[in-house]
């Protein structure tokens, strides 16, 4: 069971981190429609009503450590859990190696899981890019009841958040199950 869902925790880490739509443009109360506006952690991206795409890479927002934390943040949990599942892939026990003891694949097995678990570092950035999406929310709103003219459109969440979410969770429940597995393998090996 936990190597299933690491590895499905892993995709899941895998595809938010490359997805471009990590925020999306709030279009409400807009007067043109025919823009589709998003952002992600590489590029942002303009999707015209035509179907024409265009994205621009994100080089300029190197300076903004938030940002950049977000993406050491993912790129770190996606290493992990790669690691993981591929050291889970030799501790899993219906695989026999002829040299390998049990011990052996029973450290192997926590070893993965703790990977899993220590990969949920793509919840925390996640939550911080989400974190910069409200506070940018409640900026514009505040500027906005101050008088102020709002610069630029909204973002709200896109779905690369909520991938990223849901495969953070996957993957802490895979690392608690994998490393449960250890537990039962040292007391069968001790029986």
């Amino acid at each position: 069971g936990g190597f299933i869902l690491g590895l499905i925790g892993a995709a899941a880490l895998i595809a938010a981190t490359a997805m471009n739509k990590w925020s999306v443009k709030d279009r409400q109360g807009e007067v043109v429609t025919s823009v589709y506006t998003y952002k992600g952690l590489w590029q942002d991206c303009e999707t015209a009503s035509s179907g024409f795409t265009e994205c621009r890479p994100l080089y300029g927002i190197l300076g903004f450590s938030a940002f950049q934390a977000v993406r050491a943040l993912m790129i770190v949990g996606v290493v992990l859990s790669v690691l993981g599942a591929v050291i889970a892939v030799f501790s899993l026990t219906c695989l026999t190696m002829n040299s390998m003891e049990e011990t052996t694949k029973a450290k192997m097995s926590l070893t993965a899981g703790i990977m899993f678990i220590i990969s949920v570092c793509g919840i925390a950035g996640a939550s911080m890019y989400a974190n910069q999406i409200v506070a940018s929310f409640r900026l514009s709103t505040y500027s906005n009841y101050g008088g102020g003219m709002m610069q630029e459109g909204l973002y709200t969440f896109g779905p690369a958040l909520f991938i990223a979410w849901i495969g953070g969770g996957v993957l802490l429940i895979g690392g608690i199950l994998k490393s449960l597995a250890f537990k039962e393998m040292v007391k069968d090996e001790k029986q």
